[in-house]
């Protein structure tokens, strides 16, 4: 048993390794950690360096994979590798559920069956509240979206970033979600940190380095502390929890054992991405 592996089975560290496919995107949400947006540098890591580092991440006993953005289904040829990943390993990928034409589901119809999932932003049961903090109309998209996958044998998440959803706001997301097939154990709620564009808009929960998830994220920067470490502001990369080497993977991911042993254990911040 190697070291991360003891690390992922002692919960010192997470077991899935997070990437970012890229950093630009179709919309430009008000509190997103990288500031993406469709003018933003494309950042990416090819389908072939996503194929290669989930080789990686299996030898060195990472137990699943992440796939984020931006927005991941921008980066031309990524359906058509994500069967090689999900057979590998599990795999998830983080979308804002808008761009899933018909022809991109019909590209996706060969995971059905596979261990994967596509994580879709939702952050209100009121298509203002949610589009006021996305983009107009995601709402509706987002909901014609989910039963589609489904039909096509995907399994679909829902994500929701908010500052705080009163009992009544949350109840009715979730009778949303319920109603679109998608179990409550599927579904994530999450606060919004204060990074990348949301500090510039003044939101979110102020954080450091203990609260984040200890989960191994591979950029075209380098590796981070969190998934919610490689985040921009001012079109500036943050860099406190940054290392640059990723190649190999072991490199990384033995320095964040080292680091993540080292760190007095802190109450759950529930800042988690899954």
């Amino acid at each position: 048993m190697t070291l991360l592996t003891e690390a992922v089975r002692d919960g010192a560290i997470g077991g899935r390794l997070w990437v970012y496919a890229n950093y630009h995107c179709n919309l430009q949400c008000a509190y997103c950690l990288t500031e993406s947006g469709p003018l933003v540098a494309r950042r990416e890591l090819s389908p072939e360096r996503l194929q290669e580092l989930a080789v990686e991440a299996r030898a060195a006993g990472f137990t699943a994979l992440g796939v984020t953005g931006g927005e991941p289904f921008l980066v031309p040829g990524l359906a058509a590798v994500l069967p090689a990943l999900a057979k590998r390993m599990p795999t998830l990928v983080l979308s804002n559920g808008t761009l899933f034409t018909d022809r991109l589901i019909d590209q996706l119809r060969p995971l059905a069956g596979l261990d994967f999932a596509i994580q879709i932003s939702l952050d209100s049961a009121e298509p203002d509240r949610n589009d006021e903090m996305r983009a107009p109309h995601n709402f509706a998209k987002v909901v014609a979206a989910v039963p589609r996958l489904q039909a096509a044998g995907i399994r679909v998440r829902i994500a929701t970033t908010s500052e705080g959803l009163g009992q009544g706001e949350l109840e009715r997301l979730c009778n949303l979600h319920r109603s679109l097939g998608v179990p409550d154990h599927d579904h994530i709620v999450r606060p919004i940190v204060r990074r990348g564009r949301a500090a510039e808009q003044g939101l979110g929960a102020d954080v450091v380095r203990r609260d984040l998830p200890a989960e191994l994220t591979i950029t075209a920067d380098g590796a981070f502390w969190s998934p919610f470490g490689p985040t921009v502001r001012g079109g500036r990369l943050d860099t406190d929890l940054l290392t640059r080497t990723t190649s190999p993977l072991t490199v990384p991911a033995a320095a964040m054992v080292r680091v993540a042993q080292g760190t007095p254990r802190s109450e759950p911040a529930g800042l988690g991405v899954v």
